[in-house]
Order: C-alpha cells, then structure tokens, then sequence
C-alpha cells in the first residue's frame, strides 16, 4: 500500500463522521428568554423541561434548548431576544415578566412566542384579546394589577392596626 492511499484512506474516515452529521436534519431550537439569572430561573426551568418531556420531548433528542439570561439587567433583553432570533429558533419562551415579553414581541413578528405575563398583556399591547391573542405569541397572565386592589384591602383586614406599608421594587423594571 502506497503513502497517498494511507493518507486518502485517513482522510476519508476522520472527515465520514462530519460529512454524516451534516447529512442528519438540524434539532429544533427554543429558545428560552429570562429577564433573571440562571440561578432564579432554576425552578421555571425545571417545570419547563418537565412539561416538555410529558409532552414526550427529550432535550438533546428531539430538540435543544438555547438560554439566555439578562440577570436583572433589562436593558439587555433586547439584544438578547434578537440573539435568539438571529439563531432561527423553532419557539421563544420568555420568563421573568413582561420585559422579557416585550423584548421577544420587538425582536420577531413570525417566530411564536410563549410568555408569562405580570400584567394584562391586552394593556402591554402585546395581544388583540385574551381569547384570541392572534399574531405570534401567547402565553400566561397573572393579571396582578387588577388584584393590587383587593390585596391592599386583605393586608388592611388582617391587620387594621398596622399604618405603615413598604413594599419592594426593582427600580430598573420599566413598564411601557
């Protein structure tokens, strides 16, 4: 056996495995917007895997998840929604509110979106109605502004001698 078809024949089988990878179909991607870190996110995130694998969805089977996390920084969110985008993934999830929300509705107009809601997503302009959301994106709503209200009134009636009230906020959550 001549050197060049030692060489040919080596060169044949270290380039096969690449050559069959790239004859198999590309995994679907989601991708998964949180405004938090990956730390508090764990929970959503574990949820999320579950319900997909009762869906009978194997991450790194039948499909692959691409994560990206602003840590509180909502300034970001933008740049990474579009980062997700421009990766082409089949789905966007977004957790963390509704600048995660947002930032996926600003970034694609055709990729659909899945989101969780703070407030009423009708009021963020993101949906026509809650029964039919048309466009792309859907998702859950807390509707936590229209109980504000009655929570206030809860605290007041469990404790009518209390008459000072504190209550905690990011200062860099900005609503629309």
């Amino acid at each position: 056996m001549r050197r060049r078809d030692v060489i040919a024949a080596l060169s044949g089988a270290a380039l096969w495995p690449l050559t069959a990878r790239a004859e198999q179909p590309e995994m679907p991607v989601v991708g998964f917007l949180s405004a938090r870190s990956s730390d508090e996110s764990a929970p959503y995130v574990a949820v999320f895997r579950q319900g997909l694998a009762e869906a009978g969805a194997t991450e790194g089977k039948n499909f692959a998840i691409e994560y990206r996390w602003a840590n509180g920084e909502y300034g970001r969110l933008p740049a990474l929604a579009t980062e997700l985008v421009q990766r082409q993934v089949a789905v966007l999830a977004t957790v963390g509110g509704d600048p995660s929300a947002l930032a996926a509705k600003a970034a694609t107009a055709t990729i659909p979106i899945v989101a969780t809601f703070t407030s009423d997503p009708i009021e963020l302009g993101v949906v026509a109605s809650l029964g039919r959301p048309e466009g792309n994106i859907t998702g859950i709503s807390l509707l936590n502004s229209t109980l504000e209200a009655k929570r206030l009134g809860l605290l007041r009636d469990l404790l009518p001698q209390a008459t000072k009230l504190a209550v905690l906020v990011n200062p860099t959550f900005l609503r629309p």
